[in-house]
């Protein structure tokens, strides 16, 4: 199965952008990997915008 690479570097951006790790750190991980941490992410600002 392939993953669009649009997609790809949304994941990677997001994370990057979060958590300021390198891209081949993000990129090195399996696909599962990174979709969790950008969902965890996620609910991170999710909780803070909700505490404002």
């Amino acid at each position: 199965m392939t993953y669009p690479a649009d997609r790809i570097h949304e994941e990677v951006a997001y994370v990057a952008y979060h958590f300021h790790w390198s891209l081949g750190d993000i990129l090195d991980m399996e696909h599962a990997q990174r979709l969790r941490y950008v969902h965890e992410i996620a609910a991170i600002n999710t909780r803070l915008s909700e505490e404002r």
